[in-house]
């Protein structure tokens, strides 16, 4: 018995050999369970029709921003979703078939889950973990039922974190513009992205890669600027929008009139910018090479705060696959616990960083799991009510103060075939 419970153990923590088997089991598993969704499950209309809509006019030769949109208003994504949802419409009839729809974002689902995969084991997460990577009902339906734009998004957030882990920094760099190019919600990651850039390529590199950012944002909306460049950035990239206390699924207890206040947005807005500042100063940027203000001082001048020397050992010790997962997942949930209002498509960002920043502070299932039953039951409840909204920002915050505690250890925690088993 003894000894039978020794192999689960090494398997479930990654020390046996068929611990690789785990994941790929999970990820057959998944791929039968969203057949069975399209098959069983209706499909639910919320954007797709909206987002036909609005490709028909661009089709049609429209390319003034303000001057497009469908039956859920104005088109308000960047430039590489209308090239998406062109590429969708043509291969749909026109949007007509929505199963062939639902089959591509099943595609979609797998190969994100894929890259979520590869990217956990990189940064040397147990397979203990990976279950929760694939029992998401909202999610799911998020994906193939719903066919929102957020999917493409998440997809090549996901692609950019595991190329940076392969220290493919260009085509993560691509990969994330991309993403940006999908949703302005990536923003929220840029602070992760630009430092991991900085710490892995260099100063010098970093600047040419975020100058390669914006010069495909150029790129993709060139139609768009070319005849309205302020109606597009307007629209593409609205700050200021204000979204409908109906929607939202976080803050539904403040009630609507402190909801849709000024005092709360600005409130929200600084708590968000002290929260990453203190995760810059005391995680991301925290080095024995030099000081944060050393770091700042240089970098103000736009000289490299290193030596090249001091840059290749900063970039080998400290960008490991598991800073690289931890920092933009940290930025994420930064992001998503202040946002003003955040709705149902919203989970494709939260739902596989969840587990993770989790496991890093409390590498007990008995923790992990019930705090992710909460997470998932209360994303589930539709309409929101003041309790899982409460919920969902409790949750939230648990996950930034995890992230907090678990990025503080400076080598991976997991190591396969090698490291100590983690607990159960």
């Amino acid at each position: 018995m003894a000894s039978l419970i020794k192999f689960a153990s090494d398997v479930a923590t990654g020390r046996h050999a068929l611990s690789k088997l785990i994941p790929v089991g999970l990820f057959l598993a998944d791929a039968i369970l969203c057949g069975l969704v399209i098959w069983k499950v209706p499909y639910t209309e919320i954007d797709w029709t909206a987002y036909m809509e609005q490709v028909t006019q661009f089709v049609n030769g429209e390319r003034d921003y303000p001057k497009m949109e469908g039956g859920t208003g104005p088109l308000v994504y960047p430039a590489a979703h209308v090239y998406i949802y062109t590429g969708l419409y043509y291969l749909t009839n026109r949007g007509t078939d929505i199963l062939l729809a639902q089959q591509l974002f099943a595609v979609l689902y797998m190969a994100t889950l894929g890259v979520v995969m590869l990217s956990y084991w990189k940064a040397r997460v147990p397979p203990y973990i990976f279950p929760l990577l694939i029992l998401s009902k909202r999610l799911h339906s998020v994906f193939v039922l719903r066919c929102f734009n957020d999917c493409f998004a998440a997809f090549f957030l996901w692609l950019c974190i595991y190329s940076f882990q392969n220290r493919a920094w260009t085509f993560g760099a691509l990969a994330y513009t991309l993403g940006l190019g999908v949703k302005m919600s990536l923003l929220l990651v840029l602070p992760a992205v630009v430092i991991i850039l900085f710490l892995g390529r260099g100063f010098k590199g970093a600047l040419r890669l975020v100058w390669l950012m914006a010069q495909v944002q150029l790129v993709l909306a060139i139609p768009f600027i070319t005849t309205n460049w302020a109606g597009y950035l307007g629209r593409a990239f609205e700050l200021s929008r204000q979204f409908k206390f109906e929607w939202t699924v976080n803050w539904r207890m403040m009630g609507e009139e402190t909801f849709l206040s000024r005092g709360f947005s600005i409130t929200l807005l600084t708590f968000h910018v002290v929260t990453l500042l203190v995760f810059i100063a005391a995680r991301w940027l925290k080095l024995q090479e030099r000081s944060l203000l050393g770091i700042i001082t240089y970098a103000v001048r736009f000289q490299s705060p290193f030596t090249e020397q001091e840059e290749a050992k900063v970039s080998k010790k400290v960008v490991t696959p598991r800073y690289v997962l931890a920092t933009i997942l940290s930025a994420n949930v930064i992001g998503l616990l202040f946002a003003r209002s955040l709705h149902y498509q919203f989970y494709a960002y939260l739902a596989w960083a969840t587990p993770f920043l989790l496991w890093t502070a409390y590498p007990n299932l008995l923790v992990v799991v019930p705090l992710w039953l909460a997470q998932e039951w209360a994303w589930n409840v539709f309409p929101s009510t003041p309790l899982s909204s409460s919920v969902v920002v409790s949750i939230l915050a648990v996950t930034v103060a995890a992230a907090f505690v678990g990025s503080q250890a400076s080598s991976p925690a997991y190591q396969p075939g090698t490291a100590k088993p983690k607990q159960l």
